[in-house]
């Protein structure tokens, strides 16, 4: 029985030998090529960002961020990403707040002059507050644009939007395949 045992153990001992020189330095080989790949070059994180939108040198808006990590990706342009959402106030002349953006979670893109809002993005204007998932502000075109949301006007009027597009300052708005309910005075037509 002893003779048994000991052969037993040789053989699982073969067996882990045989599996260990399986694990050749081939392996690592094929993962340093991999780890030379790498999609980011470069990460700045900045914490309590305060943002200033100027044109003309005169204040637009100004936003805030709790967290903003600038990327340089290896093979791309520089983007800042705002993981934990964005807050930006509208400035009329007086630089008294006249509207907002409120998101979950922004990206602005250098290059293309695009920042995009995501995740319960909600813009609160005079003249409506529109809820949608997804908002691009087209910096070239001054122009802001979804592909669908909810628009509230002060009425009580309720709006579904699709392809919705605004001026920059949203004094002028469009969409397409609208449906809602909306309110008329009752001296309507008198």
């Amino acid at each position: 029985m002893k003779s048994l045992g000991i052969t037993t153990g040789l053989a699982v001992l073969c067996l882990f030998q045989l599996c260990l020189s399986s694990c050749g330095d081939d392996d690592l080989k094929k993962a340093a090529p991999l780890a030379k790949n790498e999609l980011i070059k470069n990460r700045d994180r900045t914490i309590g960002v305060e943002i200033i939108y100027s044109d003309s040198a005169v204040v637009k808006a100004k936003g805030t961020a709790p967290i903003m990590d600038k990327i340089t990706p290896k093979n791309g342009a520089t983007y800042q990403e705002m993981p934990e959402g964005v807050k930006i106030n509208f400035l009329n002349d007086s630089l008294k707040v006249k509207g907002s953006i409120v998101s979950d979670y922004a990206i602005s893109k250098d290059v293309e002059k695009i920042i995009i809002f995501k995740r319960n993005v909600v813009v609160v204007d005079e003249q409506m507050t529109f809820n949608t998932e997804e908002l691009t502000w087209d910096q070239n075109k001054h122009m802001f644009y979804s592909p669908k949301g909810v628009i509230t006007k002060p009425d009580g009027t309720v709006i579904n939007a699709v392809n919705f597009s605004a001026k920059q300052d949203f004094s002028v708005f469009n969409f397409e395949q609208g449906f809602g309910e909306t309110y008329v005075d009752k001296n309507f037509g008198e």
